[in-house]
């Protein structure tokens, strides 16, 4: 924004002061999400101190939960009458269009049945591929190669390096809904800086994974128990530049996936064990968040939580409050881990390697072992395994819209 000629004199700097936030400034977001809450309040809600785009309402056992995202808004609820009151709300405070039972958000497709709630990228991933020409590409069974490791220093600069950083950053949205793809983004996002030709060689064979299955996403079904269970690995000394290890987890409530990651550890670990250890800490932060957000919901999680690592040794270290040579090194954040297995917030297990979907999430695994590690993850294609099954039902009670500001 410019002042208008003569308003000011020569050699003068001035800048204005606003009145009313303008569409495209810096702070237009943050004054928008202020009135909106704000709104929220007055109509009885109260926003999460786990998520803050989440707003919740209890009332006499009719619950409404309202998620935003800018001005997109996702609302369900167990009673119909609190979310046509709360549209009604929000259509007199601003102006609104209600996009109906939530079929499509943020590039998400949603599909339902008696089975559960299926969510895929499936037009996205159609996009990605055609902006780069890989439609007709022949397609590949899995998306990273087993034998994989790539270094900084490999092949050949690329000449245009933007046309692959833009490439891995669509990818990394894709991870949404594709937890098969996580390890595999992971490597490649670690070269944004200084690509190379295998680094983009191995990003298309991503690309041609794609093209086997563009409608893959997950399921979230809806029988099962609401009991939090956590798989965590690492896997050590992954990182040729660094020598640094890879840590890797998933979380599900029930059967449903709800949260998967894959990370560089921050320091070079002196044993598999320490990784192993160091992946338990990351995984016990994310089931904190995730039991908050639970309580927030009206689930409370009262028994310990679960968590699953092959490693021995690990959960020895976990369960054992004495400090030995092997432990001495190791950072006193990273026994948070021990602080949570005493006052039973979780319980660590053992579980074998090849039967460890966060595996996944930490290393390149053969054909044969990643599909059945998809099936573990509720990884499914709903355009081809269950194509007519996953139709829109009315008991839904879920709604998009689309608000802007008066």
């Amino acid at each position: 924004m410019k002042l208008p000629p003569g308003f000011g004199r020569k050699g003068e700097t001035r800048v204005c002061k606003l009145h009313k936030s303008i569409y495209g400034l810096k702070q237009a977001s943050r004054q928008w999400f202020i009135k909106l809450s704000s709104a929220l309040k007055s109509a009885g809600f109260h926003q999460s101190w786990s998520d803050y785009s989440l707003f919740i309402r209890n009332c006499q056992g009719r619950f409404t939960a309202l998620l935003v995202y800018v001005d997109d808004v996702i609302l369900a609820g167990n009673s119909l009458d609190d979310i046509v009151k709360t549209k009604q709300f929000l259509s007199n405070c601003f102006k609104l269009k209600d996009m109906g039972q939530l079929k499509y958000f943020l590039g998400i497709e949603v599909a339902r049945s008696k089975k559960g709630i299926a969510l895929c990228q499936r037009k996205y991933a159609l996009e990605i591929l055609e902006d780069t020409g890989f439609l007709g590409a022949k397609p590949s069974r899995f998306p990273v190669d087993q034998g994989l490791s790539l270094t900084q220093a490999d092949g050949s600069l690329l000449i245009d390096p933007s046309q692959y950083r833009r490439l891995v950053g669509r990818l990394i949205y894709l991870t949404i809904t594709r937890p098969d793809l996580v390890y595999a983004v992971h490597i490649l996002s670690q070269f944004m800086d200084k690509p190379r030709q295998p680094h983009l060689e191995a990003a298309h064979k991503v690309l041609r994974y794609v093209k086997q299955t563009p409608g893959q996403g997950i399921l979230l079904p809806s029988t099962g128990s609401l009991e939090l269970r956590a798989f965590c690995d690492a896997d050590w000394a992954r990182c040729r530049d660094t020598r640094r290890s890879v840590s890797g987890y998933c979380m599900f409530l029930g059967n449903a996936p709800v949260s998967w990651k894959t990370k560089k550890q921050n320091t070079v670990a002196r044993s598999s064990a320490e990784a192993e250890y160091r992946s338990m800490a990351t995984a016990c932060c994310e089931i904190t968040w995730l039991r908050s957000i639970l309580r927030d919901l009206n689930i409370h999680h009262k028994q310990p939580v679960k968590l699953y690592c092959d490693n021995l040794a690990a959960i020895h270290i976990a369960s054992n409050p004495v400090f030995h040579e092997r432990t001495k090194h190791i950072e006193i954040d990273c026994h948070v881990v021990r602080e949570k297995v005493q006052r039973g917030v979780i319980k660590t297990a053992h579980i074998r390697t090849k039967e460890q979907p966060a595996d996944l999430f930490t290393k390149p695994v053969s054909a044969a072992q990643f599909k059945a590690l998809l099936g573990k993850l509720s990884v499914i294609n709903i355009h081809s395994n269950l194509r007519g099954s996953l139709e829109e039902e009315n008991p839904a009670v879920s709604v998009k819209e689309r608000i802007t500001t008066s």
